[in-house]
Order: C-alpha cells, then structure tokens, then sequence
C-alpha cells in the first residue's frame, strides 16, 4: 500500500469539510489539549464519560476514542456501553490503554475491552501494547520501558486474534494489520517532553477514521500529521512549552506542500 502526500491531504480536507463529531472518553490530564487538536485539524470533538449519555453521545458521533489514563469504575462502565453501542452503530473505536502492564486493573481493563468490544485500532507505546499480550510486560508509569521495534511482534499477533490496525509510538511509529507493515519516521525528541501527545496521536486516529474507512490507512495519515506537525513546530519552538502552541496552529495550517515535502514513510 502506498502512502502519498496527495491521499493524506485529501483525508485532512474531509475532515476540514465534514467537520466529524469524536466522541472521547479520555483522561484529565489531556482533555483539553485533546480537544483543541481535533478542533485544530478540523474535526468536532466531544468529551463525555457519564454512563447516563454516552450511548446517545455515540449515536451523533462518527468515531469513538477510548483512552484508560483515569480510570475509574463508572468510566469503565461507560466505555464498555460506549464502545457496544458504536459496535451497533458501526462507526470505528479507537483504543489507547495508556499505561497497560503499570497495574493489574488497567491491564485487565484494556484486554476486556479489546476481548468483549474490538477495537478497529489500538494506539500505544511499546510497552503498553506488549502489556496487552504478554503477562511479563511492564511499562514505566505510562512511558514505554521498551522501544518501537520491539513490540512488532506482538501487534502482529494482536492485529491478528483481534481482526483490529495496532499502531505502536516511538522514534518510529510502527502501524501494523497482519502482515502489513507501515513505517513513519516523522516526528521530534522535543515532543516527548509534553504531556498527552500520545493521547492527542489516538484522538487524531479517531478523526481520521471517521472519514476514511480503511482503519491501518486511517492511522497512517493520523500518525504522518502528527509527526510532521510536531517537526514543524520543534523548528520554532524555544521549549516544551511554546512546542505545544505552535503545534496546534501546524494543524491548523497543514498543506499538501507541507505533508509533501516531510513526509517520511516507508513499507
């Protein structure tokens, strides 16, 4: 499958043009800079976890990003009735289990949801996602204790016995669907140093499959305009701090000549 700059703008404009709701139930601790990065890349983000809305919150939305940073047992709920009603629905969930393999409870959580309610993707560092296979997993907090590379075999087999795209963050993002193998090199060290851009990586997959149908397309874009945006702004940063505010406006202002001229992906 080929990656152009020319199918990746095309995805962003859909976006910009259908303005697609994501429903996220995600975390405190970026829900706000989440939020402001579908708006930025055109999308309508919603942030609602009460058990109360949120199978009617999936009933107006065109993707669904589940993100277990916070857990607790009504958001659990929640995410389990959100993630059976989008099944019904038919519209894609994405699944970040941040932090799989630090505690026994979020682990458990995230390989329920992925058992009961299969995700189309499932987004996470190296560690988290060998956390979702391997009972020896751990991670460091919600940091990867692993890189990249290491990880590929266990999405293959995640991919497979799930039927789902796994796409594992790192210096390299590795966006796997059985077999198939996508490699995008773009990014910044910089960004490492910012909270939730992980998560903000998940919510842009969530965008992205709302208008593309093919899921492992869909998390290539997402994770191709992540990192180049994050380039662009470690270019003009002076820090950690000035990286997040420029990167939010890099979405905003994204061209085809810009995706064109960064973009680094390879089969």
């Amino acid at each position: 499958m080929k990656i152009t700059a020319a199918e990746i703008y095309k995805s962003i404009e859909a976006i910009r043009r259908e303005s697609p709701v994501v429903h996220n139930i995600t975390n405190y601790v970026v829900m706000n800079s989440t939020a402001n990065a579908l708006l930025a890349i055109g999308a309508s983000p919603v942030m609602a976890h009460a058990e109360e809305e949120v199978e009617e919150m999936v009933n107006i939305a065109s993707a669904l990003v589940i993100n277990i940073g916070t857990l607790s047992e009504h958001w659990i709920n929640s995410m389990f009735r959100a993630a059976r009603q989008a099944r019904k629905k038919g519209i894609p969930v994405i699944l970040d289990p941040v932090g799989a393999g630090a505690t026994t409870y979020r682990t458990k959580t995230a390989r329920e949801l992925i058992n009961n309610e299969p995700p189309a993707i499932i987004r996470g560092n190296a560690s988290e996602i060998m956390a979702l296979y391997d009972d020896k997993a751990r991670t460091k907090g919600v940091d990867s204790a692993a890189s990249a590379d290491a990880a590929i075999e266990i999405a293959r087999r995640l991919s497979e016995t799930h039927k789902c795209v796994v796409c594992i963050s790192g210096a390299t993002d590795y966006i796997i669907d059985k077999e198939k193998i996508m490699k995008i090199k773009n990014g910044h060290q910089l960004m490492s140093r910012v909270t939730g851009l992980g998560c903000t990586a998940s919510a842009l997959c969530g965008a992205f499959a709302a208008v593309e149908k093919a899921p492992f397309a869909a998390a290539v874009n997402a994770m191709a305009v992540m990192g180049i945006a994050g380039e662009m702004a470690a270019k003009t940063a002076a820090g950690p701090g000035s990286l997040q505010i420029h990167f939010l406006d890099y979405l905003y202002l994204m061209s085809e000549d810009d995706i064109s001229r960064l973009l680094k992906v390879e089969d």
